[in-house]
């Protein structure tokens, strides 16, 4: 039994931390998915066309990709708790402006200060929760920030559902506002509250013995496992740090190949995770239940479904993570989705694109490509969704955890937004069926990838991570 799981583990409050912790996750997703209900409104509040709305769109990847580097370093430098503070603060202000602007220039940089704040949370609350977590539990504890990224997303695609309903669109008003302004200003409540509560959390002890501060990590430690535990994690915690200099990005670096080869691990889930076209799904799946047959209204209700469905997907994840480990839940979950998107993509190659760019299929192939779909969502919720961020912050030994996650969120924010914004021109120039084919290639490389390349740390206490 592993040394935290024999002390005396204070369980309310490390569940109190990472409830905390993961409002941050719950920003994450509520953050990404209110967008979709405000398009109409942007494109007639600022002017837009196509291009000017992918842009206005598309800059919360891009601040996401500039807030995951920046937090994995400054959490290094400030600590994980002060940087989480201005995540939290980046989400309200970002929030209060996006849903007030008349000024297209200061809305696109909210939109860029609030992508950041979800770039900051990507990485920082696994990153946290593992730092502060049993390591018998640590799985099923860093799962949860999974399952409230889609409970943030799903509430969002909730409250825009019902102020579309009161408004009769998004662009009717409620109260006197366009219901598509509210869409944003919903999210300053969540973020308020992550602002608060996060002033009654400790810091990680990880990174108070990183600075020297030992005595404040000896008394995290002892409120977190008693204070016998305290006493030997603050001695191994010490040994895992460099005796010459504190934590630094030049840590990740190795002569020859750039990154060091555990990095270099850490990059390949992250950008695999976005190279089999996930957030596609998310972004057109009411377009597959239209081409199923049902209305714009009861797909949108099966968006909604769909999110419940991610849920519980994540639920099954909690309870088998810690006991079947990392490793295997991957390699199930890249076979899953290789099958799956191989089904989405033989639907495709039986239908084609109309004139204005939509897809065209039979009610039947459009239905195989709904089920397809939607078991794709299933596999990845149950595999790569919430595993590749539990590995990603415990996967890296204490002296490059910070810097190693900069990296790996810049890389998985950066494929992010590259897969967002090839798809458009693929699906047109190549055609839907090699696009979704390019996807289930990725799909299937992973399985390879994972079996060579990643190793398992269940079970494993933070100290023995190697790199």
């Amino acid at each position: 039994m592993d040394g935290e799981a024999r002390g005396s583990v204070n369980m309310a409050l490390i569940s109190a931390i990472v409830a905390v912790a993961t409002i941050g996750g719950l920003l994450f997703g509520y953050d990404s998915g209110a967008v979709n209900g405000t398009q109409a409104g942007l494109k007639e509040a600022f002017g837009l066309d196509d291009a000017g709305l992918g842009f206005t769109v598309g800059s919360l990847l891009i601040g996401c990709a500039a807030g995951a580097f920046l937090a994995g370093r400054l959490a290094d430098a400030l600590g994980r708790k002060r940087v989480m503070v201005v995540a939290a603060l980046l989400f309200l202000i970002g929030a209060i402006i996006q849903g007030e602007t008349d000024s297209h220039t200061l809305f696109v940089i909210a939109r860029f200060a609030g992508g950041m704040a979800v770039g900051a949370a990507s990485v920082l609350s696994p990153l946290y929760i593992s730092e502060v977590a049993p390591a018998n539990i640590r799985g099923r504890l860093t799962t949860v920030q999974q399952v409230m990224i889609i409970t943030g997303l799903t509430a969002a695609f909730v409250v825009n559902y019902f102020l579309a309903q009161a408004a009769g669109d998004s662009l009717g008003e409620v109260g006197g506002m366009p219901a598509w302004r509210w869409m944003y200003l919903a999210q300053a409540v969540p973020a308020a509250v992550f602002l608060v509560a996060l002033l009654f959390i400790p810091e990680s002890p990880r990174y108070l013995v990183s600075r020297g501060r030992e005595a404040e990590a000896r008394g995290v430690l002892a409120r977190l496992f008693g204070p016998a535990e305290a006493e030997r994690k603050v001695g191994e915690i010490r040994a895992s740090f460099a005796d010459d200099h504190r934590p630094r990005l030049s840590d990740v670096l190795a002569p020859g190949t750039i990154f060091r080869p555990i990095v270099w691990a850490g990059i390949l889930l992250a950008t695999f995770q976005q190279f089999v076209g996930i957030n596609v799904i998310f972004y057109y799946g009411e377009t597959l239940w239209k081409l199923a047959g049902v209305s714009e209204e009861a797909a949108l209700e099966r968006n909604i479904i769909s999110g419940l469905v991610s849920i519980a997907a994540c639920f099954v994840t909690i309870m088998v993570i810690d006991k079947i480990g990392r490793k295997p839940l991957l390699l199930i979950g890249s076979v899953g989705m290789a099958l799956t998107l191989g089904a989405m993509t033989w639907a495709f190659s039986n239908g084609s694109l109309d004139a204005a760019g939509n897809l065209s299929l039979t009610q039947n192939f459009g239905m195989v490509a709904v089920v397809a779909a939607n078991l794709y969502v299933i596999f990845f919720n149950v595999s790569w969704g919430p595993v590749m961020w539990v590995m990603l912050g415990e996967m890296f030994p204490n002296q490059l955890r910070g810097s190693a996650l900069a990296v790996c969120g810049l890389a998985q924010w950066g494929a992010n937004y590259a897969v967002v914004q090839t798809f458009p021109g693929m699906a047109s120039g190549w055609g839907l069926a090699p696009t979704y084919l390019f996807y289930t290639i990725s799909a299937a490389v992973s399985f390879f990838l994972v079996r060579a390349f990643i190793k398992e740390t269940a079970g494993k206490e933070l100290e023995e991570m190697e790199g």
